[in-house]
């Protein structure tokens, strides 16, 4: 139980910064071109493709003792990143964050021009045009990605094990109790836990399925 519901607070925090910061590249990115975009989308995208022990890894070395944000970290709350419940979190969002920006950056890149182009000219500004039309015309799309983001961060395994570790009620959730329960040979528990996940999982894509018959 504790690592269900670990893994939805984990998961809604990782959805949550992942929306806030997919809408914001993906705002960025769909209207705007400048030298290096290229670079700087396949870096953003780069968790897709990446084995998660390499996410781990490299969140590591970010965000370990070593390391200056880490140790930044350390001395304002008097405790390292790794191996805690913010550690889950990160890892999470890092893994989620690709599919909210290229659902939000393909929702917005849809959006007719020429009505963000009428807002403006009767007034209204970059933001009120953003808020009132852009994000309302391409809300079908961004659903679409807190749900997958959602989903990719219910599910994370390895980033999570190498970066946070897997600390009953403080970092274990359900992959990883999973693992722990087919290791222990707890067959019970482990379906149990399966079934949590390929239900709520069903239920979500769904759900992006009756969106996209509404699209």
């Amino acid at each position: 139980m504790n690592a269900i519901m670990l893994s939805f607070q984990v998961a809604t925090l990782a959805t949550l910064f992942s929306f806030l910061g997919g809408i914001s590249f993906g705002k960025w990115f769909s209207k705007k071109s400048f030298p290096g975009k290229s670079v700087m989308e396949t870096v953003l995208l780069l968790p897709i493709v990446l084995p998660p022990s390499v996410v781990g890894f490299l969140l590591i070395i970010v965000f370990g003792r070593q390391s200056v944000i880490g140790q930044l970290v350390e001395s304002i709350f008097h405790q390292p990143i790794m191996f805690t419940t913010s550690a889950c979190v990160i890892a999470s969002t890092v893994v989620a964050f690709p599919l909210m920006y290229q659902s939000v950056k393909t929702g917005l890149e849809s959006v007719d021009s020429t009505l963000e182009d009428a807002a403006r000219v009767d007034g209204a500004t970059e933001w009120e045009t953003f808020r009132f039309i852009s994000l309302p015309l391409a809300q079908k799309a961004v659903i679409a990605g807190v749900v997958l983001s959602f989903t990719r961060a219910m599910g994370e395994f390895g980033a999570t094990l190498m970066f946070a570790g897997n600390i009953p009620g403080e970092t274990q959730t359900i992959p990883l109790a999973i693992y722990v329960a087919m290791d222990a040979g707890n067959m019970t528990l482990a379906w149990g836990l399966v079934g949590v996940m390929v239900m709520f999982s069903f239920l979500l894509l769904t759900i992006i399925q009756l969106l996209g018959r509404k699209a």
